[in-house]
């Protein structure tokens, strides 16, 4: 039996396990969070809701965490506190109670719900989830460059011993 996962913290980073990516909340009390959610995304939606990611628009809503967390494992995550000071959890909960409800931009490279909560929590818009993406992105680029040249190499190595 596995251990009963402890009540989240006012103002704490929650991560959701999405299929392919992380989905992100804020705790604001009483088994709520707030996120950002684009229109299409359905609570618990998992890789339904990846389609979401095609959108520009984003809805700022304050759900149950059990319903947003669907059957994905989540976990309080404030991975920054060593880096940033977290805003006093009072202060965290009434900006994230104040966007409730509105409408804001949606960019999944620089406005993303790890965006979003980051910049409630410690004032600092980042997501880590973004930066790796690209980081592996660029890795696996030079990584299919040098095979590609050295495939170039090896041919007209070969082509010259003919």
């Amino acid at each position: 039996m596995r251990a009963p996962i402890p009540e989240p913290q006012l103002g704490d980073l929650i991560e959701i396990f999405r299929p392919f990516y992380r989905h992100w909340a804020i705790y604001v009390g009483d088994g709520y969070v707030v996120h950002l959610a684009p229109p299409s995304e359905i609570a618990g939606a998992g890789a339904a809701s990846l389609m979401s990611a095609l959108t520009d628009k984003a809805l700022v809503k304050k759900e149950l965490l059990y319903e947003v967390a669907g059957r994905d494992r989540y976990q309080v995550n404030n991975k920054h506190d060593g880096k940033y000071s977290p805003l006093p959890p009072g202060k965290i909960v009434q900006r994230a109670e104040e966007l409730v409800g509105q409408e804001v931009l949606y960019k999944l490279t620089s406005e993303n719900c790890e965006h979003f909560v980051n910049e409630l929590r410690y004032g600092v818009a980042r997501s880590d989830q973004v930066r790796d993406a690209l980081m592996t992105a660029g890795i696996a680029g030079v990584g299919l460059a040098a095979v590609g040249l050295i495939g170039v190499m090896l041919s007209r190595n070969k082509r010259q011993k003919q």
